[in-house]
């Protein structure tokens, strides 16, 4: 019998998740403190900006929202608990005055935070991963902030050239792959010449000890390792076909190589016979300055093959050949038509044809006018030596290297180069479950801010992470039971945040204290395993 439910009095229960795990992890890396220092505010202020900022760490890292509806969500979660923090406070008004008070601030709290970190949790920074992201924006931002990175049109990596935007640059230790520093950049700003200023920023991070800094192709150039090599900082990085042409990498043989004992993680659960072969092979080479004075680098080249790759490559080389033949035989069928009346026609769409399917290397075509008829002709063939000569670098790259052989092989420059993945891993978060789609604020300072504010909750993100593995690494295990719908699994930042989000609070009364009904079997497991009891409030 189907029954007709009534309207009752409003649950007075409220969200508690991972606050308390949040809000310890705040007051180890001490926001609060370092923020106010920075940004203090009046006596008579109701609120400090290291509380707003708190808590908005908090909300990017249980429900992201947009700014205005903060507020909303602290009202339906336990803030006031567990950061002290009345919800009816955090008005948009009140989040958008934090924000503009720390942006000028953004570099020293970057710094200051990153530094607390490693020292709490004791995070090796010896081996740091460098990259740049971009950030789309919606909105003109015509009057941009000249103090602020400004919102300019660049090359998104979201394939939104339509939109303007941010790029931001993260550097990720080698240890559990935690985000210590971040800065913001210019939409328009090139890669190339934002590495100095990170590697400045990051000798101070990593203090005297000897620090190598890995990064993508973006990283070389004469001025950037030169200054690297100058201040004894290692580097390792791929290079381009600007310091290694593909004739260089087409001469390599693969029986000259030696084979390493390496795995790419993606082959981690394939029989061995199934996973993909890895060569190296070195030499060195000379890097020369634009100016005669400028001193000759020395670099070692280390050469890698990937049997994966070069498959990937020749299957991927094979399909756009395949696609400019349909294209080129449906040209054919259609010459002299109303689309392709003349030589003038077939010849522009010949080149659409090698710029589309990226054949226009080794694609040789002859185009005319039959003189009976006065058709267009086309007669093309691809080029076979170009073809050869392209599939002769399959598989191949070189990374570049001032790390001396003593210190690292050619194999160990591999792994630590394949350790880049992680900046990688921590960008996909910092977009995806920790941002909010469609960022539109009133000015770029607030955006810059709020980069920061989601960047400190990636830092978070990350920690929690890192220490459930460390504490299970002490315990002899490496998964949690029950983490991954219901099965035993990799402890991740997400799959934490996610199993200890229906964790609620009944909030106190008089002098009751507030309650927390029992949590889960799995939510007092991984509570063990981050040392956090919820039930210390603030």
């Amino acid at each position: 019998m189907r029954q007709r439910a009534q309207w009752g009095q409003a649950s007075i229960e409220k969200m508690l998740g991972a606050l308390p795990v949040v809000a310890g992890f705040c007051s180890r890396l001490r926001i609060r403190e370092l923020v106010d220092a920075a940004c203090p505010v009046r006596d008579v202020a109701e609120l400090t900006h290291g509380q707003v900022i708190e808590v908005l760490v908090a909300n990017r890292l249980t429900s992201p929202a947009p700014l205005v509806h903060v507020q909303e969500w602290a009202r339906a979660w336990a803030v006031g608990e567990a950061f002290g923090v009345e919800p009816e406070l955090l008005n948009d008004d009140r989040i958008g005055r934090a924000l503009d008070a720390i942006a000028p601030h953004l570099d020293h709290l970057a710094g200051s935070v990153g530094l607390a970190a490693i020292e709490a949790f004791g995070i090796d920074v010896r081996r740091l991963h460098w990259d740049l992201t971009s950030i789309s924006l919606h909105g003109d931002y015509q009057q941009a902030d000249p103090a602020a990175p400004a919102p300019k049109f660049g090359h998104p990596k979201d394939r939104r050239p339509d939109l303007k935007q941010i790029q931001a640059g993260l550097a990720v230790a080698a240890d559990g792959a935690v985000p210590v520093f971040h800065r913001a950049y210019d939409g328009g700003a090139g890669e190339v010449s934002q590495v100095i200023p990170a590697m400045q920023a990051l000798q101070k991070l990593a203090g005297p000890q000897p620090m190598l800094m890995i990064g993508d192709s973006k990283l070389i150039s004469y001025a950037n390792l030169a200054a690297m090599s100058a201040e004894h900082v290692a580097f390792i990085a791929p290079a381009s076909k600007t310091y290694v042409p593909a004739e260089v990498l087409a001469g390599l043989d693969l029986a000259d190589a030696t084979k390493v004992d390496y795995a790419a993680a993606r082959d981690a659960g394939q029989p061995a016979g199934q996973r993909g072969v890895w060569h190296v092979a070195e030499d060195v080479m000379t890097l020369a300055g634009p100016r005669k004075k400028d001193p000759v680098l020395d670099l070692r080249r280390v050469f890698v093959h990937s049997s994966a790759r070069a498959q990937a490559a020749a299957t991927a080389r094979a399909k756009k050949l395949e696609r400019a033949r349909e294209d080129l035989a449906r040209l054919e069928r259609g010459l002299g038509s109303r689309h392709y009346p003349d030589q003038q026609a077939v010849a522009d769409r010949v080149t659409a044809i090698g710029r589309a399917r990226r054949v226009s290397a080794y694609l040789t075509a002859v185009t005319g006018t039959d003189a009976v008829t006065g058709k267009p002709t086309l007669a093309w063939h691809f080029d076979q030596a170009a073809l050869d000569a392209e599939a002769a670098t399959d598989g191949w790259y070189a990374l570049l290297t001032n790390l001396p052989a003593q210190s690292a092989d050619a194999e160990q420059v591999l792994r630590h180069y394949k350790g880049q993945e992680a900046v990688e891993r921590r960008h996909a978060a910092f977009k995806g479950p920790l941002a909010v789609t469609n960022l539109y604020l009133k000015n770029n300072r607030r955006i810059n801010a709020l980069i920061t504010v989601i960047c400190l909750a990636l830092l978070i993100f990350c920690l929690i992470e890192r220490q459930v593995r460390q504490a299970l690494d002490a315990r002899g295990a490496t998964k949690v039971a029950g983490l991954y719908a219901g099965r035993p699994a990799i402890p991740t930042g997400m799959l934490i945040l996610d199993a200890l989000a229906g964790i609620r609070l009944i909030p106190g009364t008089g002098q009751s204290p507030p309650t927390i009904p029992q949590p889960s079997d799995l939510q007092l497991r991984l509570l063990d395993l981050l040392d956090i009891d919820p039930r210390d409030l603030r």
